[in-house]
């Protein structure tokens, strides 16, 4: 396996918190729920987990960092048995014996032998400094999780709670705002990640509106297709019809065609004071099957009053 540092994209001299946040972010990224259409997820997935099996926990850290186990958790090899005095540790677990270092001192630090190697500057330490560089600046943390939340039609209007799943398999309930619109972010303080000497992070929901079964939204108005039958429209009469409240009842005048259109002035969606209404527009609806009576009616019909309603059509 790749350095697991380099999988999870943090320094060698990141801290826990940052490590912690980088893998999450990436398992959620990479995850293969996430990714269905993408064969290579499980594997960058898997690859992401062993890393943080790595690094992420601080006994291996310390063992990885110091050539003990490979990427891989394995053990590496550790040298021979011994090393004589002045021995030290050095890159890849093994021993490692130096005899007379910078200015003629014996069993100098690895420090020392480093800069002897590959040269030093004047500085501190009696005129040396280490040439090797480590970024031991903080990681920036990012503690905020976002998530989607999609609410009914109705639930959007006179607002509710539901209970949503976070990331990290904590599930709570969330007031949804009555009014809510698709798009908007709720944002719950202090409900995000947590690490060591840092606030928490906030909790961003986006909300989605689900398609409602019948109802269209147009702005702040609502249209609906009203099936009436046959004889509703000839002889009209009285229907009921859906609104987000209570049903109510519409007049259908007679001799009604489908198509007309109907409103109801004030029973649409509610926003900053104002309140939308309901476009109602029939459509006839046959019944279904044949039926031979009705069949023998309109042949009689169309017989006795004969009539074009595409003659504009030319």
């Amino acid at each position: 396996m790749r350095d697991p540092y380099e999988v999870l994209g943090v320094q060698r001299s990141a801290s826990a918190a940052a490590i912690k946040s980088a893998y999450r972010k990436l398992a959620k990224k990479h995850h293969p729920d996430n990714n269905t259409g993408d064969p290579k997820a499980a594997a960058r997935f898997a690859e992401i987990n062993s890393a943080n099996e790595i690094i992420g926990d601080e006994d291996k850290r310390k063992q990885f960092d110091r050539g003990e186990i490979d990427a891989d958790g394995k053990p590496r090899f550790q040298g021979f048995p011994g090393g004589g005095a002045g021995a030290r540790s050095g890159p890849g677990g093994f021993e490692y014996s130096f005899r007379g270092g910078p200015g003629g001192a014996a069993g100098g630090s690895f420090e020392d032998i480093l800069n002897s190697m590959f040269g030093s500057r004047g500085g501190a330490r009696g005129g040396r400094s280490n040439p090797f560089e480590f970024d031991t600046g903080g990681v920036g943390l990012d503690l905020d999780l976002s998530v989607a939340m999609t609410v009914s039609l109705e639930e959007s209007v006179r607002g509710g709670e539901k209970r949503v799943r976070l990331p990290t398999g904590r599930e709570l309930n969330v007031k949804i705002p009555a009014g809510v619109a698709s798009g908007q972010q709720i944002r719950l303080k202090g409900q995000g990640e947590t690490a060591a000497g840092h606030p928490p992070g906030d909790l961003l929901i986006t909300v989605s509106i689900a398609p409602h079964p019948f109802f269209k939204v147009d702005g702040i108005d609502l249209r609906v297709d009203l099936p009436v039958t046959l004889y509703e429209a000839v002889l009209g009469g009285k229907v009921r019809v859906p609104t987000l409240g209570s049903a109510v009842e519409l007049s259908i005048p007679r001799n009604t065609s489908s198509g007309r259109t109907f409103r109801l002035k004030g029973k649409g969606l509610p926003k900053a004071g104002a309140i939308g209404d309901l476009y109602v527009t029939t459509r006839i609806i046959l019944p279904n099957g044949n039926d031979a009576e009705l069949e023998a009616l309109m042949q009689k019909w169309r017989d006795g009053h004969p009539y074009n309603p595409r003659s504009e059509f030319g």
